[in-house]
């Protein structure tokens, strides 16, 4: 008889063994294996495997459901939340599939724990998610601040397809408007606070991605050669969308080297998250247009 439990571990070896790459939900083995366990069964993900539930058997059939997920996964190198087409941020659920990049973005940290708070006032009622992808931190801002109204631009149609069903999953219809924009050309501003998870990745990073990272569409990730190709016409352009007060937050991952290079002017507040305090951070209208 093989238990979930048993069953969770012998996949964690096989994805060890096979050397596949994590950061699409999971950061390790072991959750990626429960992860991928627990969906090809139908169990809920928080399902407790260090107690009874852990021990119940699991059938020949459910087994060969898991054995097929974890060949796919394998095989195809493609991120479990494209095979599973479900993806989470902040514990709230998306449609994910390989049209956008799997949602991951530090600055939902910062809309879930209030970290943007201080820079916002009573008169915050605009908001614009840039390079949206699937539509969640539009929907984590909508759901955090229900008083906002927010503008969710892309300039992928299929991201935008995505970020359709999401917003229509979570009922934000009236309060997220998408829009097909590439930067902020079709965005009508004036904004309250402008979000950011731009391509920024490098070009000698994107030639050493995994290949569950190059499964994504590289339009939402690729940078240039320094990873600033998109960032530098979007700080001059900021100060004429945002209000007077106005924020921009911008998410730049491990490119705080090349940001300080190519903006030396600049001085940003830089933001604290899980993954420490470089990656992402804050400008307000004001450093950005002195």
């Amino acid at each position: 008889m093989t238990t979930l439990t048993q069953l969770i571990t012998d996949t964690e070896r096989q994805l060890s063994a096979a050397g596949v790459a994590f950061g699409h939900g999971t950061t390790n083995a072991r959750d990626e294996a429960a992860w991928l366990v627990l969906h090809a069964l139908g169990l809920p993900l928080d399902t407790d495997l260090s107690g009874s539930e852990g021990n119940q058997p699991v059938s020949p059939a459910g087994q060969a459901q898991a054995a097929m997920l974890l060949k796919a996964r394998i095989d195809t190198r493609q991120p479990l939340a494209y095979l599973t087409g479900q993806a989470w941020l902040q514990g709230v659920p998306f449609h994910v599939d390989a049209r956008a990049i799997v949602p991951r973005s530090l600055i939902a940290e910062l809309i879930a724990d209030g970290g943007i708070d201080p820079w916002l006032s009573e008169r915050t009622r605009r908001v614009l998610d840039l390079c949206t992808g699937n539509g969640s931190l539009a929907v984590l801002a909508a759901l955090a601040w229900p008083e906002v109204q927010v503008d969710a631009a892309d300039l992928s149609r299929d991201a935008l397809a995505v970020a359709r069903l999401n917003v229509e999953r979570h009922g934000l219809q009236q309060r997220i408007r998408l829009i097909e924009s590439d930067g902020l050309a079709a965005c009508p501003g004036p904004y309250d606070l402008i979000v950011c998870n731009p391509p920024y990745v490098n070009a000698a990073s994107m030639a050493a991605l995994p290949p569950e990272f190059r499964a994504e569409p590289a339009l939402a990730l690729a940078g240039g050669a320094d990873g600033m190709d998109f960032i530098r016409p979007l700080l001059r352009q900021a100060p004429a969308h945002l209000n007077a007060g106005g924020v921009l937050v911008l998410e730049i991952g491990h490119e705080r080297a090349h940001f300080d290079a190519a903006f030396p002017q600049l001085q940003p507040v830089w933001l604290d998250t899980s993954a420490g305090d470089a990656q992402v951070l804050l400008l307000t209208r004001e450093t950005l247009a002195p």
